[in-house]
């Protein structure tokens, strides 16, 4: 179930990469086209000012249209097989479960707590998909029909139907089953769904009221939860769906930043709910004081290779807010270490919040730069002295606190290894597998993501001892009948990967970097060979 679990929430990232872009077109649209900081370029009547506001329009595409984004997203990363069908599935499907609420709601008009006629009015608990007026499910009711497709395509896309009836077979067979699903839970969704809602509105109020004490648990939950993969179930309701705010807390600061941009209130004043978007904090500041410490605390001679390893993977972290190649080369081999991290992450959020820092700080310093500090330090700059003051003082403690654990206890970080731990006994069967890879790999001018595939099929016992392929941001996931068939992680290092997570129950992660998507299409059509 956990196995099920991490994979749904490494899946929900393939549509949530798309946000750190569109996010920075937005951005700098709105500064653009901002007449108080360009001048007379930027009035309203002017070309300039015209053009930059399309470029806007088209910024706001994936905010607008975040269900569907994640309706299509889950079957690329959760099919089995076929998943550009499985797509086309999820989407018929899910149109049609919204049309169903739609003649639900407008054929029993006075039965369920919520009011067609009032349109998608804020607060109305309605929305508009596809041009059609319906419950305001957000990301959670794309997510829950999407992943009832994606069952419902793993299961039968495959199935045999009889000769007269093979015209309905494959994408038309899952279609027809997800369609008379959809109509009992279109039912329930109307009667259920307006008292989530409530909820919602409920939860809202407790978070906001909540204060510095909500941030550090929001946040602490956040961090140490990301082993697990289950850390996606926490922002992902308060960033893009409106467990918050309505709307979802990034949608809400991108359309209401050009009015950020020009007010005398603080940013706390402003956006009061903003110290649950901090978690770019500790991607930043933290990221540059851990990297340093395990640097330092690295054995000389090893010094250089320990950098060339953490260098990347730290300007990773700080420029996109992808911290998981820096998180992941200390979290299995010193486990003391991330309880630490989690405790200064919300702590540095916090206090943060409590300074009144607040705003859209949940990616690196190109996502701060594009929606923070460019359009808005002409009128909040002493706001963001003090978010860097207060950051580069938990970069010192980060750096301090990481260091002294590390030489205190000993602990395996990068460059402190044990020199025997470079040194193994290989099979026959094991060298020539390596020797075969590296043959195939020269002989074949293949991509660098192919070149990588191949390596770590043979490094994981060949196609016939994987069971299951998925990725997330980062690592290639796989499950695997054997895992004592699974090379060291040594060489995954050496096939071009940050490192292995293999902790012996079956599930393994090669942590490969931003290319994991193609890395991962080569890997199974390998497997399909």
């Amino acid at each position: 179930m956990m196995k099920k679990i991490q994979r749904f929430g490494g899946a929900m990232l393939a549509p949530v990469m798309l946000f750190s872009f569109f996010g920075i077109v937005i951005g700098f649209s709105l500064l653009l086209s901002n007449q108080t900081i360009m001048g007379d370029i930027a009035a309203p009547d002017t070309l300039w000012y015209k053009f930059w506001n399309v470029v806007a329009a088209g910024g706001w595409t994936p905010f607008f249209q975040l269900p569907l984004l994640f309706v299509v997203g889950l079957p690329i990363s959760l099919a089995k097989k076929y998943a550009a069908r499985a797509t086309m599935e999820a989407l018929v499907t899910y149109i049609a479960f919204n049309y169903f609420v739609n003649a639900i709601l407008t054929l029993w008009p006075n039965t369920f707590a919520v009011d067609l006629s009032q349109g998608t009015a804020v607060g109305s608990g309605l929305t508009s998909i596809a041009g059609i007026i319906t419950l305001d499910t957000g990301m959670i009711g794309a997510l829950l029909i999407s992943g009832i497709v994606v069952y419902l395509h793993n299961r039968f896309y495959e199935k045999e139907l009889p000769e007269m009836l093979t015209i309905f077979s494959g994408s038309v067979f899952v279609t027809m089953i997800a369609f008379f699903v959809m109509i009992p839970l279109a039912l329930l969704m109307c009667v259920v769904w307006p008292i989530i809602q409530e909820g919602m509105r409920s939860m809202q109020g407790f978070f906001i009221n909540s204060g510095n004490f909500g941030v550090f648990i929001y946040q602490f939950l956040q961090k140490i939860l990301i082993p697990t993969g289950l850390h996606h179930f926490v922002y992902a309701p308060f960033a893009y769906d409106s467990a918050v705010v309505e709307g979802g807390m990034a949608a809400y600061w991108a359309s209401n930043i050009g009015e950020f941009q020009t007010s005398a209130l603080s940013l706390k004043e402003l956006y009061p709910f903003g110290g649950f978007s901090l978690s770019g904090m500790s991607k930043v500041f933290g990221t540059a004081g851990l990297s340093l410490a395990i640097i330092q605390a690295a054995h000389p001679e090893k010094k250089k290779k320990v950098i060339a390893l953490i260098a990347p993977a730290a300007l990773t972290a700080i420029l996109t807010g992808i911290t998981e190649p820096i998180e992941f080369t200390f979290l299995f081999v010193a486990p003391a270490l991330w309880g630490v991290h989690a405790l200064l992450d919300a702590s540095i959020a916090t206090v943060s919040y409590a300074f009144g820092v607040v705003g859209d700080f949940g990616g690196g310093l190109i996502n701060w730069l594009g929606l923070n500090w460019l359009p808005l330090w002409n009128f909040h700059g002493s706001t963001y002295l003090t978010q860097i003051m207060i950051g580069l003082t938990f970069t010192a403690i980060w750096f301090l606190v990481f260091t002294f654990m590390i030489k205190k206890f000993n602990l395996k970080t990068p460059g402190r290894e044990e020199d025997v731990s470079e040194i193994q006994l290989y099979s026959k069967a094991d060298y020539e597998n390596k020797k075969k890879t590296q043959q195939d790999e020269q002989e074949k001018n293949l991509p660098k993501h192919a070149r990588q595939a191949q390596a770590y099929l043979v490094l994981v016992g060949g196609k016939e001892n994987v069971l299951d392929v998925t990725n997330c941001a980062t690592r290639l996931r796989l499950t695997v009948k054997d895992t004592s068939k699974v090379a060291s992680p040594i060489d995954f290092q050496e096939a071009g990967a940050s490192g292995l997570v293999n902790p012996g129950n079956g599930g393994i992660q090669i942590i490969v970097g931003l290319t994991v998507p193609r890395v991962r299409e080569s890997f199974e059509e390998l497997i399909v060979k």
